[in-house]
């Protein structure tokens, strides 16, 4: 027979799958001999199964009793009876911490008889009177599904009557009256009487807690904190002590150490007569910990001694939830406590010094999200701010601005020394030099992998996007907030890229030292150094030393590749060409796609040529002899050429003026011949070359021609030249020869030592199905999973965002958006094929990743995992990925010694 219920003494901390968190923690704490009252669990399984068959195992019940049996024989009371009744709380607890997002009663076991009972027994009857309109209260609410409100409203008019509003001054004659009230709010509003069964009372609070695992705040928690919805919940029934006994009794919540900065001490709250719950409620201002010490010291001395016990047991900081009834201390709760980030990087490096835990475990106890929240500035928490919508947050951190539309004025006025944000509906690749401008961007359309969100959080610089509550008007410069609020351009307006929100007016933000630390502004041996910065330095010098994943940053200008040094970047993943085509060099694009012969089309690409190679040896020789792959122009060349509306309303009113201009009107020709229904997965990337003769090769010999001067100024160039969008070996192979062709030319020519490796994107399905065939023509595969989530599923990604996500988030179709963490079970198995295939072919075949995902945390991990030699990132990420893979590679190791 299946055994879904465990006593306190029979479990322990590392069975928290099947006791959840708090029941493991609860038997571990009776295995120390720490003043635990006594309970049992009943497991997760028997949640499980409630939830898939919407009812308890059979089993359930008999165990039930069995252990509810044993401790009444412990205890030497029944459940519910008359005099001195034993009484018991019911309380969830997960295998990972959801604090409130799930149900808990207490004092279950009283009803009109017992509360007596208890009264006589306490010689206390308001302390017992007290309690059971505690239960009838949270029974009402959490079982029976009353609105909370009644009850408020029925205790504040007690007191109200009272000419109080402090609880304590309530008698036991006006809480009997509170208990007739909530009874009657009962009855009415649930359409039945409150239970008097202690049995019945315990029967439905336990199928309430194992329902509340599906409740909303519970999923929506869930959901935000990534945790599986399948592992339902444990419930734990354990003896009622009480905090409400009187003046020498209370509750409490404990810390070893500052949950916020990290420092030692002593901290927490406590509250004299009164339950758990009214700690968390704030129903009274509660004490500092340290003033327990004066109160009651014995119970503080007991309670610091036991502190200690347990941060040396559990080698972290703890969370404490404790009772003293009558002067006698009972612990009722610990966890590893939750802890801001930078508490989180004090507390793993204190413990390193202080003996308790090595390295590799500081660096496993912290999270590449907590580092990219101490690598943001932030607005002060203090400041109240007017807040005029919210949309993605799609690059964190606090940008403060006056709001302009376009990215001329965004520039012009940037040169003149003022700080501005850029507004658009959407960006595009022309919106790049204002968006470098600018110290945020803020977008009515679009998600977080748009043109804006991708190359903001490349800069790190602070976005939000899909703020479609906002009218934006770029005609008539200014936009208008679902309030009626209007923004005109040069009204300063606040950025969060942390929560997507937008403020009116300056918002004050508060800078991070720790990006003046990566940045090589701040060294963390200079005594402006603070201790966090010193944290972060020793955790990321241990995450060196640990990861085997390489870590490269994706960077289009010699600006970006110093600054992915600086962050740490060992080379260049992705070097996107299509952005050295903007500005004036736009006017050669459109020569040569408006060139109608060879001789007008080559005197285009050898206009261009030079200039590519200028940008080529810039970045060359900011890497310094590092790798740098390169990629050959990817977009549709329609992006280079001017919206079809605008071109066609400016050829319309020449017309009508008789000033007819035949270059417009051969633009105009072009964009029409070049429109394509779903550019996306059109004439784009390799195919551009296969298409347009000379394109991909001017690119090719600039940068071999790169190379060459680099080498002779005696520097070192070390090119990978990356072929985009190949869903056939075939397509490669015509790119490679030719390639190769060029390259053997340049080395004669120069007589340098011209060498390059020529490999492919794998961000097509065919491809990575195929990609044992197409190893045979490539030296090294990137996998470009933006475009792989998006041929993958389906989705255009521009739209999708806005259009179904958040519909299918809330149904859990997805935990979380497959463009910010890798779709594991479709995406990552053909990245896992295309791996396995491609090595199988090529053997020292070079694996990496250049897609969004190299630089979220949990798909570091599975990179990892899949034996990829690196990923590739915006340089603002590159310390995450670095950690990160530290922490898969410590991980894995874990795994493998088990």
């Amino acid at each position: 027979m299946p055994k879904f219920v465990y006593d306190f003494t029979e479990g322990n901390k590392d069975l928290k799958d099947l006791l959840g968190g708090k029941g493991a923690n609860l038997a571990e704490m009776t295995n120390l001999g720490l003043p635990v009252p006594p309970g049992f669990t009943i497991t997760t399984d028997a949640c499980r199964v409630y939830l898939e068959h919407g009812q308890e195992p059979p089993e359930l019940r008999e165990q039930v009793s069995e252990y509810l049996d044993a401790l009444e024989a412990r205890m030497g009371r029944k459940l519910g009876q008359a005099d001195g009744p034993l009484l018991v709380s019911v309380r969830s607890g997960a295998k990972f911490s959801m604090p409130g997002m799930m149900d808990t009663v207490l004092n279950i076991g009283l009803n009109d008889e017992s509360v007596n009972g208890l009264a006589a027994k306490a010689d206390n009857g308001r302390f017992a009177w007290d309690s059971y309109r505690r239960l009838i209260q949270m029974f009402g609410k959490t079982v029976l599904g009353v609105d909370g409100e009644h009850f408020d409203e029925a205790l504040d008019a007690v007191k109200h009557a009272k000419g109080t509003q402090n609880d304590l001054d309530l008698d036991a004659d006006d809480l009997r009256g509170v208990v007739e009230a909530f009874k009657a709010i009962v009855e009415k509003e649930a359409g039945r009487a409150f239970p008097q069964d202690p049995r019945e009372q315990m029967d439905l609070a336990i199928r309430a807690v194992f329902e509340s695992w599906n409740g909303e705040r519970a999923k929506l928690y869930r959901r935000q904190e990534r945790i599986p919805n399948d592992l339902g919940t444990a419930v734990n029934i354990c003896s009622m002590v009480f905090g409400n006994l009187g003046m020498d009794s209370g509750t409490g919540v404990a810390f070893t150490r500052d949950p916020a900065s990290g420092q030692t001490g002593v901290y927490g709250d406590y509250l004299q007569n009164a339950q758990g719950e009214d700690v968390v409620a704030g129903i009274r201002n509660t004490m500092q910990l340290e003033e327990l010490g004066s109160l009651d010291p014995e119970s503080y001395r007991e309670l610091t001694q036991i502190m200690a016990t347990l941060e040396e047991h559990y080698r972290d900081l703890c969370d404490i939830e404790f009772t003293i009834e009558s002067g006698k201390l009972w612990m009722l709760q610990t966890r590893v406590g939750k802890r801001t980030a930078a508490a989180a990087f004090r507390i793993a490096v204190q413990l390193v010094d202080e003996g308790r835990i090595s390295p590799d475990e500081a660096v496993d106890r912290v999270t590449g999200a907590q580092l990219a929240q101490l690598m943001f500035p932030r607005f002060d928490d203090n400041v109240k701010a007017e807040q005029i919508a919210r949309g993605m947050n799609a690059s964190p951190g606090a940008a403060v601005g006056k709001a302009v539309f376009d990215s001329y004025t965004a520039v012009k006025w940037s040169r003149s020394g003022e700080k501005v944000i850029l507004i658009r509906r959407e960006t595009n690749p022309d919106d790049l030099n204002g968006m470098i401008a600018a110290q945020g961007i803020l977008t009515s359309r679009g998600g977080k992998t748009s043109h804006a969100a991708v190359v903001a959080r490349g800069m790190g610089k602070t976005c939000v996007c899909g703020a479609e509550s906002l009218d934006v008007d770029t005609k008539r410069r200014r936009m208008t907030a679902p309030n009626g609020e209007v923004v005109e351009e040069g009204d300063v307006i606040s950025v969060d890229g942390t929560s997507g929100r937008v403020y009116l007016g300056d918002v004050p933000v508060v800078a991070s030292p720790v990006v003046e630390y990566f940045e090589g502004r701040l060294g963390a041996d200079s005594p402006k150094a603070d201790d966090l910065v010193k944290a972060v330095h020793r955790i990321m010098t241990w995450s060196d030393e640990r990861r085997r994943l390489y870590v490269r940053a994706n960077a289009d200008t010699p600006e970006d590749a110093a600054r992915a040094r600086r962050f740490g970047a060992q080379g260049i993943g992705l070097c996107r060409t299509e952005h050295m085509f903007l500005g004036e060099r736009r006017a050669l694009i459109e020569r040569l796609i408006l060139a109608e012969d060879d001789d007008e089309r080559e005197a285009a690409l050898a206009e261009l040529l030079p200039m590519q190679r200028d940008d080529f040896v810039a970045i060359f020789t900011a890497m310094g002899g590092l790798p740098v792959t390169v990629r050959l122009l990817d977009p549709p060349l329609h992006e280079f050429l001017p919206d079809i509306t605008e071109l066609s309303v400016r050829v319309a009113v020449a017309e009508a003026k008789g000033e007819e201009n035949e270059n417009d009107l051969r633009l105009l020709q072009a964009v029409h011949k070049m429109h394509e229904a779903n550019p996306m997965l059109g004439l784009r990337g390799v195919r551009l070359g296969l298409v347009i003769p000379g394109l991909f090769m001017m690119q090719v010999r600039a940068i071999a021609e790169a190379a060459a001067q680099v080498a002779k100024a005696g520097g070192v160039a070390r090119v990978e030249i990356m072929v985009p969008l190949v869903g056939a070996v075939q397509e490669l192979e015509i790119i490679r020869d030719e390639a190769q062709q060029v390259l053997a030319e340049v080395k004669e020519r120069t007589g340098a030592d011209v060498r390059s490796l020529i490999g492919t994107m794998i961000e097509l399905p065919r491809a990575a199905l195929t990609a044992g065939q197409i190893a045979e023509a490539a030296q090294f595969f990137s996998f470009g999973t933006n475009d792989l989530t998006q041929t993958t599923w389906g989705f255009s990604r521009d739209d999708v965002e806005g259009a179904f996500f958040s519909a299918y988030l809330d149904r859990g179709i997805f935990g979380v958006s497959p463009f910010e963490t890798l779709d594991r079970e479709g995406v990552g198995k053909l990245v896992r094929i295309a791996a396995e295939e491609g090595r199988k072919t090529r053997p020292e075949l070079k694996l990496g990743v250049c897609g969004e995902h190299g630089g979220d945390p949990d798909s570091v991990h599975f990179f990892h995992e899949v034996g990829l030699d690196y990923v590739s990132c915006s340089p603002f990420r590159v310390p995450v990925a670095r950690l990160e893979a530290a922490r898969a590679a410590i991980e894995s190791a874990g795994s493998d010694s088990r």
